[in-house]
């Protein structure tokens, strides 16, 4: 036993330098730690591999597809919307609202995606009043991680010591018992960052990085190419003479050079309330129906001169907002030749790209210069962008083509918010329904959590299963999962008794305050250089233990370790948030001591009124 000890000793010690070096994935090292408890006889590979059933592990990835789905039906989006419309152009009003809506969207979704989602809108906001966005994104990074105390879901953290609790017996954390604690954080660090905001925070322009790449969206390609300005909308009445044949037949580009995006069908079969309408990417073999509605490319004098051949009916479009380029179903991109394309020195009209591939060519763009009609006979050039229209899975498929040409952007991401328009309220009814259900403990939280992930996946809010996968951070579940099992290995080695008496044989003459105090400070240090998760899974089991020990109530240390766990200010190495605003914002490493350890210590001093207080020993 004294053998096995001291290896699971040395494995943590190995595992804690390799965390805190951060040369290694996280993910990795933790696997690896678990395997080498397998290979000394320390854990059975039973044991081992029990906490990828744990259903922390399991509650994780459920809210990953959930935050997902808040994101791609743009919910989420809706904080960002409120900061741009309310923050006018005063400076503390944007600071204040930014740090007041994050901790707010933060509350029920991981501080990572928060970030994640505010990081754009903060930058664009920033330079829109002539202020570095360094000055906003490391408060953004903080006030993201505070929020993670704000309910059960927030953090990782959470449910771990959640579940620690209800391993030894004493009750799994209610939804909002942990608010109390992640209310008074998140006002204390507001008040600091707006105190300290002009003093520490840097607010040098020349330190942003604004190479953030070239993103095109969908939107801004219709934008770029002027299209809008050239798309009519076509009734094709009962008694028009061009019912009943294919598109090929009329020739459009060679004679009228227009081009038919998509048909809006309409469908009056059977006994029905209301007709049925739906969508048809529009090709050579699309049969023209009566009541069909076209969606038309092309200069107005050219369309005009085709309604007027046929006896067609132009209409107006129904909204202001022209975007009928991009639905649910199709879609545009901007697609680039290769240096080895065979497509180069090729006329539009010879590759056959609509038979190869099934999409419409809108456009080319050529150094700038925008070609939307007469591109038959065009050759094409390397560096040459090609607009092209059709299905999100069509598009999907070519931009797995690697050899004659490359996709700008990523169309699935764009396809999953098309699909996911209009859905809002879809995913803010699923995401209130779950907390209900967890506040009055309807059903286990992990429960809730999966059926809200697949009500998201089910009612359009994901496009699909492989969208819902996507969105899950495998490293993060795979490093909960391995590290869930050092606490059995230190559990039956006796390693959480020897750390768990040498803690209360150094503090204990000073009452569980002086073990209180230990605990929080040794989770906090540790916590600067590895996740919130891996520190949490660590430092809960010996508190735990210290707990039981001492006699008193678990939950005031479970709760300082949730809380110490989160507040990875001093180092931008240990939380996802610090690394996102690390580049974006130009920082550098001393930017998060000024700012972060001072900050620490104020928390530090805060918690450790507050905790007692509210969770009693």
């Amino acid at each position: 036993m004294k053998l096995e000890l001291t290896l699971t000793f040395i494995i943590l010690g190995i595992t804690i330098i390799l965390f805190t070096t951060n040369k290694v994935r996280g993910d990795l090292v933790a696997v690896t730690a678990l395997l080498a408890f397998v290979v000394c006889g320390i854990l059975t590979p039973v044991e081992a591999l029990a906490g990828f059933s744990n259903s922390v592990v399991i509650m994780i990835a459920g809210l990953f597809v959930i935050g997902a789905g808040l994101l791609r039906t743009g919910l989420a989006g809706v904080a960002g919307n409120l900061l741009l419309k309310w923050s006018g152009d005063s400076e503390l009003k944007l600071f204040v609202l930014l740090l007041i809506i994050v901790a707010t969207v933060g509350a029920f979704m991981s501080n990572t995606g928060t970030v994640a989602l505010m990081l754009p809108i903060v930058v664009s906001v920033a330079m829109s009043i002539k202020v570095s966005p360094s000055k906003f994104l490391l408060p953004l990074s903080y006030i993201a991680s505070m929020s993670g105390l704000m309910t059960l879901i927030a953090s990782p953290p959470n449910l771990i010591v959640s579940q620690t609790l209800e391993d030894n017996g004493y009750g799994k954390l209610g939804f909002f018992d942990i608010t109390p604690i992640g209310i008074i954080a998140t006002i204390t660090v507001i008040i600091y960052l707006v105190i300290v905001r002009n003093k520490l925070l840097p607010n040098e322009k020349s330190r942003i990085n604004n190479d953030a790449g070239y993103k095109l969206s969908p939107k801004k390609i219709v934008k770029e190419y002027h299209l809008n300005d050239r798309l009519f909308r076509i009734y094709v009445p009962e008694d028009s003479k061009i019912i009943d044949r294919p598109l090929s037949d009329l020739k459009l580009p060679a004679i009228y050079q227009i081009y038919i995006m998509k048909i809006h069908r309409h469908q009056n079969e059977g006994i029905k309330l209301m007709p049925m309408t739906y969508q048809e990417m529009a090709g050579p073999s699309s049969i023209i129906h009566p009541k069909d509605e076209f969606y038309v490319q092309g200069e107005k004098e050219d369309v005009m001169k085709f309604i007027e051949d046929y006896g067609l009916e132009l209409r107006e479009f129904e909204t202001e907002d022209k975007g009928y380029l991009i639905s649910k179903q199709i879609g545009v991109a901007e697609v680039l030749l290769t240096p080895q394309s065979r497509l180069i020195g090729e006329t539009v009209s010879n590759i056959g790209f609509r038979e190869k591939y099934n999409l419409n060519i809108l456009g080319i763009n050529q150094k700038g210069d925008y070609l939307l009609q007469n591109m038959a006979n065009k050759k094409l050039r390397f560096g040459d962008a090609i607009l092209v229209q059709g299905t999100w899975e069509e598009i999907e498929l070519l931009s797995r083509e690697t050899h004659d040409v490359v996709v700008v952007g990523k169309p699935k991401e764009h396809a999953g918010v098309a699909a996911a328009t209009g859905k809002a309220p879809i995913a803010a009814i699923i995401l209130l329904l779950m907390i209900v259900g967890m506040v009055f403990e309807v059903l286990d939280a992990v429960i809730l959590v999966l059926i809200g992930a697949v009500l998201m996946i089910m009612t359009g809010c994901l496009r699909n299963m492989d969208d819902a996968y996507e969105k899950i951070n495998f490293e993060s579940i795979v490093l909960v999962a391995a590290m869930l099992p050092m606490a059995t290995a230190l559990q039956k080695t006796g390693g959480m008794t020897i750390i768990s008496d040498g803690m209360i044989d150094m503090l204990g003459r000073y009452g569980p305050y002086g073990v209180l105090i230990g605990i929080y400070v040794i989770t906090i240090i540790f916590g600067q250089f590895v996740s919130n998760t891996a520190t949490a899974v660590l430092f809960a089991p010996i508190a735990m233990n210290a707990a039981i020990i001492m006699d008193v109530s678990p939950h005031t240390f479970m709760i300082a370790v949730a809380a110490a766990a989160g507040m990875a200010f001093a180092t931008p190495i240990a939380s996802p948030t610090n690394s996102l605003v690390l580049t974006a914002g130009g920082y550098k490493f001393m930017d998060f001591v000024r700012v972060g350890v001072p900050l620490q210590i104020i928390m530090f001093i805060v918690m450790m009124i507050a905790i007692p207080l509210i969770y009693p020993f």
